[in-house]
């Protein structure tokens, strides 16, 4: 593998990093529910209604591990980007939709409470508006809408793995968060993702690494004649 090839994974390698807590977390909470694990005020949610929850961690799951190879830029231009694609979509959908279930429908644990639901009912179907932006755009052609729209969408996923690194030092060096700590560092992990995907999207505008968008052509442009011919 040479130099450059090296260098282009490791981004890729760095957001699934940020997916290993997350997933391990999620791993925890499925073997929970398919061991009749004991109930207890923490996960009694989870399950009295274990679908949203399960369908949660399969999706972010796969939204996230597939999703960070799309990054990788010798994959965007094979056809297995394209394969890959129409898993990742399904899968960010189902991790939005579930999100917004859970955080609607479940009891409000104790660290968690109306802000912090309010900003997951607004993040949720913005990840999903994201994925159908980004999916339009690709069906016509735009590639640089489509990347932009699903980088956003990728890094509202990518929330949980951004939280470990903004609560897990303050719980370290301060102690556990009271409930409006909480809500500020989870909120600092989503906009520390979105600050870096705007970064991403701009630099990659300016790279022109998507080429110059099609000039619109003259003909459907209206000459003074015919702007004349209207008024």
């Amino acid at each position: 593998m040479t130099t450059r090839r090296r260098t282009e994974w490791l981004a890729p390698a760095g957001l699934i990093a940020l997916t290993l807590v997350p997933m391990a977390a999620g791993s925890s909470r499925l073997a929970q529910l398919g061991s009749g694990a004991q109930v207890t005020a923490e996960n009694a949610r989870f399950f009295d209604s274990p679908v949203p929850v399960i369908a949660h961690i399969i999706g972010s799951t796969v939204f996230l591990l597939v999703g960070a190879l799309q990054f990788v830029p010798s994959l965007r231009r094979r056809r297995w980007h394209r394969l890959a694609g129409r898993v990742v979509a399904p899968a960010g959908l189902v991790s939005a939709a579930s999100g917004l279930w859970m955080a609607v429908a479940y009891d409000l644990p104790d660290h968690s409470g109306f802000a912090l639901m309010l900003i997951r009912v607004v993040l949720a179907p913005a990840m999903a508006a994201a994925i159908v932006v980004a999916f339009l755009a690709i069906r016509r052609g735009d590639v640089q809408t489509h990347s932009a729209w699903m980088t956003r969408a990728y890094a509202i996923g990518l929330g949980a793995g951004t939280q470990v690194l903004t609560i897990l030092p303050w719980a370290l060096l301060v102690g556990e968060p009271d409930r409006f700590t909480y809500t500020v560092l989870m909120a600092l992990g989503w906009a520390i993702n979105l600050a870096v995907a705007e970064v991403v999207i701009h630099r990659r505008a300016r790279s022109g690494m998507f080429g110059p968008r099609p000039p619109i052509a003259t003909s459907d442009v209206p000459s003074a004649t015919d702007a004349a011919r209207l008024s």
